[in-house]
């Protein structure tokens, strides 16, 4: 689909899930790409930790895409530019703080000066093919949020990005309220707005206000305390940095993304006055409650530091009396690893504190009145729901007409929706999907390599290789090996019994596809006999000289 004389909406990602936002913006020939994030996978793809999204529909175009903007620097926003911006061939633009860490990412992906990256300035503006954007300058939980106002000749859209209201904001300085209701006086035809929070009746409160808890916990502690909260909440590591220096506590950090968030930072003018991290071996020397360690792993990671160092595969160690402190919320689907680090650690003797015990952390989401606030600003045209699943979607789009936004769009990730001119309705489909990184590999995550992991995850496997003569018979015994099949003392004779099925199966009459057919039938069906279940079995043909 080619946009015409018209402003086209199409989110590859983001819309119908949280996490892996990717939106276009389509008008006069042209698209703009506004975020190209990842998500983080789970147990439906086994030995996955990355996904990406499937960009088909606009490589088929890519000769139309002006270029990528990105909001601000979260995973899930700018996670999957080392992997997919290269055979985009488009420039990114980004502020510094933003700019610097997809710097960081390009360069660990050997990408360094092969993707332009425009650094723009806070507040700036620029013009990317038939659309000009302003960066507008919004609170979140990471350095430099920022909405974007869009400027087309069929009319203007504020989309948010991540967002939310922050009286006392610890870094940066978002827009006021009369910066932001002076957008809308000129007019906009569409808000594209955050809906993680939609259901919060509270407003999500300000960062200052979590010192005070933060503090009041390390008081208590009389061990070693352990906070761990999102490497890339650099305001939060502020306030970590300030009660670590107020209880008399000397600071480690441990977890790489930590260290990247806090190199960057310092590099683009923030967090200057953190606290110079102790090393590992400094802090394991220090008395108990002089120490205060920041690590990541509060999603319940295994291979974060926090996972480690609850199971004793770190340097870094926690013992009865000691404190870890979750300044993170649970983000849905984590709850069962989450649940396992805890429990490690209840083990150890060590002492739990969540949000739900202290005032140990606040959303950068917006909760329904910073959402109706929004309203009031901008008084938009037509709410566009993003950033949520269907049922974020579909509330934030009842929350917003029921607080005097005249239309809503509820769409998920490949609609294409024309917001002007005309009345904005569905015009077309994009396809879209899911990209695995599988190590080094990127794959379809719906495709061969995964399909059968899952199967093998949920089954087993089993091998079997027939050796077969000159004279189109077997040479010996077919060799049967289980993998992941639940026959454990059993296991010598279900090979017999599997290798008698396999001998009986074959014929050398048969061409070989057919015998592999039918060997593994036979196979299978013995397996199903023993187990109940039905393993993935791959059969082998190996040629050997005459007997």
């Amino acid at each position: 689909m080619i946009p015409g004389e018209e402003l086209l909406f199409c989110a590859l990602g983001g819309s119908g899930e949280i996490g892996m936002n990717v939106n276009l913006y389509g008008t006069q020939g042209q698209w703009l790409m506004v975020d190209l994030g990842l998500t983080f996978a789970d147990p439906y793809y086994p030995g996955i930790d990355l996904i990406l999204p499937e960009l088909e529909f606009i490589e088929k175009q890519q000769d139309r895409l002006a270029g990528i903007v990105l909001t601000h620097g979260h995973e899930d926003h700018i996670g999957a530019l080392p992997y997919l911006a290269h055979d985009l061939k488009v420039p990114l633009y980004a502020t510094p703080f933003t700019a610097a860490l997809i710097a960081r990412k390009l360069e660990e992906e050997g990408l360094t000066g092969k993707v332009p990256l425009h650094v723009i300035d806070r507040d700036g503006s620029i013009e990317v093919g038939p659309f000009k954007v302003r960066f507008v300058a919004l609170a979140h939980s990471i350095p430099e949020g920022n909405g974007l106002l869009i400027e087309t000749a069929h009319g203007r859209v504020f989309h948010t990005g991540d967002w939310k209201l922050d009286e006392t904001p610890v870094l940066g300085n978002p827009s006021s309220a009369e910066v932001l209701s002076s957008i809308g006086d000129k007019g906009i035809l569409a808000l594209v707005c955050d809906s993680t929070n939609v259901f919060q009746e509270e407003p999500s409160g300000s960062e200052a206000g979590v010192h005070v808890g933060l503090r009041e916990a390390v008081e208590k502690a009389r061990g070693r305390v352990l906070v761990t909260t999102f490497a890339s909440n650099a305001a939060r590591l502020k306030t970590i940095g300030e009660v670590a220096l107020e209880t008399g506590r000397q600071v480690c950090v441990a977890g790489r993304s930590l260290d990247r968030i806090l190199s960057v930072a310092q590099a683009t003018g923030y967090l200057l006055d953190f606290p110079r991290p102790l090393s590992f071996d400094e802090a394991m020397r220090l008395p108990r409650s002089e120490v205060l360690i920041v690590a990541t792993g509060g999603q319940g990671e295994p291979r974060a530091a926090l996972g480690r160092i609850a199971a004793g595969n770190h340097d870094l160690k926690l013992a009865a009396g000691d404190t870890v402190i979750f300044s993170s919320k649970i983000i849905p689907g984590n709850e069962i690893g989450i649940g396992k680090v805890m429990n490690d650690l209840s083990d150890l003797g060590v002492r739990i504190v969540t949000e739900r015990q202290e005032h140990v952390h606040v959303s950068g989401h917006p909760g329904r009145p910073e959402l109706a606030a929004m309203y009031g600003w901008m008084r938009p045209q037509i709410i566009v729901p993003v950033h949520g699943e269907a049922r974020h979607l579909n509330e934030h789009a009842r929350f917003a007409v029921a607080n005097g936004v005249p239309k809503s769009v509820i769409q998920q990730n490949g609609d294409v929706i024309r917001l002007a001119p005309g009345e904005p309705k569905k015009v077309g489909e994009a396809r879209v999907g899911r990209l695995v990184l599988d190590g080094d590999v990127i794959l379809p995550a719906d495709g061969g390599t995964i399909n059968e992991r899952r199967r093998i995850s949920l089954s087993g496997l089993v091998t079997v290789v027939l050796p077969v003569g000159g004279d189109g018979k077997l040479a010996g015994e077919p060799h049967v090996r289980p993998f992941g099949v639940p026959v454990e003392e059993d296991r010598d004779d279900f090979i017999a019994d599997a290798t008698d099925s396999a001998t009986r199966a074959f014929d050398s009459g048969k061409g070989e596809e057919q015998v592999r057919e039918a060997v593994r039938l036979a196979v299978r069906r013995c397996a199903t006999a023993w187990t109940g279940k039905k393993p993935l079995v791959e059969v082998s043909i190996v040629r050997v000289g005459r007997r």
